[in-house]
Formats: C-alpha cells, structure tokens, sequence
C-alpha cells in the first residue's frame, strides 16, 4: 500500500487562470503543506476559471483518474454571481461534511465579520476529501490552523486536526503532522506508533 499523500489543489479564478494576475492559494498552501506535514505527499496542480462545468470536471479528474484522497480549492465561495465553487462541489459529491464548512465560518468569524458570506463546503467523493479554502493565503492559513492566542496556544481548532483521521476512515494513507504547526487529532485506538 502506498502511503504517500495525494493532495490536488484547484485555484478558482477567473483572472488569475486568464494571465490577469498572479495566483497566490497554490504557493501557499504548497507552503503551508511543506511546514506542517511529516509524512510523504505530492502535489497535482490545477488552475482553472470561475465555470461551474469546469470546476466539477477538474474535481472528478482529481478524484477519480488521478487518484487524490485531498482535493483542495482556493476561491469562489462568496455570494457573488461567478461564485459557482460550492454549487460544483456538491454537485460532484457522494457525501456532504457540514461541519468542515461549520468550522471554518466560525474560525473566519475571529477575523472578518463578513465570514457569513462564505459558502465553504466539505465533501467526500468516493475515497477523496475535497474541501473549499478561502482565497487569500492568510485565510488559508487561519482556516487549516485554527486561532491561537498571543502565547500561542489554539483557541479555535482549525479544520485541519480533522482531516488525517478523515482520510483514515474513507480509506487514505496514514497522515502525520507536525505539532508546532497542526496537531493531527485522531481516537487513541486509531493512533499508530510511530515508524521506526
């Protein structure tokens, strides 16, 4: 069995995907992925525009051809009009996660009070994870670490103590983190002792 990490990363935006400017979710969660995973992973990359067909065409080649177990989308998630990520999300899904979408409102909320507006929704498509992040690094960053308080101890989990555990039960590899960024929480009976 292989036990390495399949992340698919979709940007959604029209005007990073024509040239308009540069896009900045795929470096920073390539970033965040480097800082807080100790356990072997890649990466497939995809920037694509606000088109809703597009959208769920690119999160079934993920999931289904190339075989990630977490797909991961920056952008499109506000109300307006070209905003279609959900829509594509839940279209393409065969389970719906609220509470990923829960958390991350209510982690935003820390911050923006627009937070409300976020339509960020968590499902599962066969055996991937795919998940909607916020477009902007910063947000990306508050949202898979959760709030920490000026000491640096976590006042509001973020959305990524979840998932390796997550991925353990919709049949992924055995995902480890590193503490000081995210601390992977799973039931005692399904931690594993580390490899020697």
């Amino acid at each position: 069995m292989n036990d390495e990490l399949l992340i698919g990363l979709v940007s959604i935006s029209d005007r990073a995907s024509s040239g308009i400017y540069e896009d900045k979710g795929i470096p920073a969660l390539r970033e965040w992925f480097a800082a807080a995973l100790s356990s072997s992973w890649r990466m497939e990359t995809r920037l694509i525009p606000d088109e809703q067909a597009a959208i769920e065409q690119t999160l079934i080649e993920l999931c289904d051809s190339a075989g990630c177990h977490l797909v991961l989308t920056t952008g499109g998630t506000g109300p307006a009009l070209r905003d279609v990520t959900p829509e594509a999300t839940l279209a393409v899904a065969h389970k719906v996660m609220p509470g990923f979408g829960e958390q991350m409102r209510q982690i935003s909320l820390n911050f923006v009070p627009t937070a409300i507006l976020s339509r960020q929704v968590g499902v599962i498509r066969g055996k991937s994870l795919i998940l909607n992040l916020p477009g902007q690094p910063k947000s990306i960053r508050e949202t898979l670490e959760g709030v920490k308080d000026a000491e640096g101890r976590q006042r509001v989990p973020g959305i990524f103590a979840a998932v390796p555990y997550c991925l353990d039960l919709i049949g992924g590899p055995y995902v480890e983190t590193r503490e000081a960024v995210v601390k992977a929480f799973r039931p005692k009976s399904a931690i594993r002792p580390p490899a020697a």
